[in-house]
């Protein structure tokens, strides 16, 4: 648990060892196609929301009842694309990474919460402290709104009060994940070689030395 992340698995093909010293493999096809899939999923879900709350989008979109339709399906579909990416065993090696912290995240935290930036102020493994606090809280948020949309969706499940409170829960929490995905996807845009990370799959050995100097590609 407290020892350096590596990470054999993704080791690149003989052609790219050459290459080395310009691009390292960090994720597979497979990782990528859930990434991508999840993001396309959650926009959805994202915007079907907003168009069912948001007074000016549902006068804009109408057909507000294909809009719920959207929306329900799409959440139910939110955790597949991970379900299915258990038989890649690159994905499971990455999901366990990202279930352990180690002692050199906490140095990585307390420098975020003083704004260091220094690259030396923040060791990581293949992926950061805040990586890792970010997939287990939207994980987390993802079963708490599937578990209260079902209770909204199928209202015979559950006596009033527990729908009530489902529906609390999941309008505030969704409010909540926007405005984490907003921050999510602005950091992404500002952070070109982590975009080409899940673009391609490869990032520069440059970059991965210098941001995740515990990992091991």
């Amino acid at each position: 648990m407290t020892s350096p992340e590596t990470d054999t698995s993704q080791a690149p093909p003989p052609g790219e060892r050459l290459a080395g010293a310009v691009r390292v493999r960090r994720f597979s096809p497979a990782e990528r196609w859930v990434h991508r899939t999840t993001a396309i999923l959650m926009g959805v879900c994202v915007l079907s929301a907003a168009c069912l709350y948001l007074p000016q989008l549902a006068e804009l979109v109408g057909r507000r009842e294909l809009v719920v339709r959207v929306h329900e399906w799409s959440g139910l579909l939110l955790p597949v694309p991970v379900l299915a990416g258990l038989a890649s065993r690159a994905f499971r090696a990455d999901l366990r990474l990202l279930n352990r912290f180690a002692p050199y995240d906490r140095v990585w935290l307390r420098a975020a919460l003083r704004r260091d930036a220094r690259p030396e102020s923040r060791p990581a493994g293949k992926f950061n402290a805040g990586q890792k606090t970010y997939a287990a809280w939207i994980a987390g948020a993802v079963l708490v709104m599937l578990g209260t949309g079902l209770l909204m969706w199928f209202t015979h499940l559950a006596p009033l009060v527990w729908r009530t409170s489902a529906t609390f829960v999941h309008d505030w929490l969704a409010l909540t994940v926007g405005l984490v995905l907003a921050g999510h996807i602005g950091m992404a845009i500002a952070r070109p070689e982590s975009r080409r990370g899940l673009r391609t799959g490869s990032v520069s050995r440059e970059w991965a030395e210098r941001e995740h100097p515990r990992w091991r590609p």
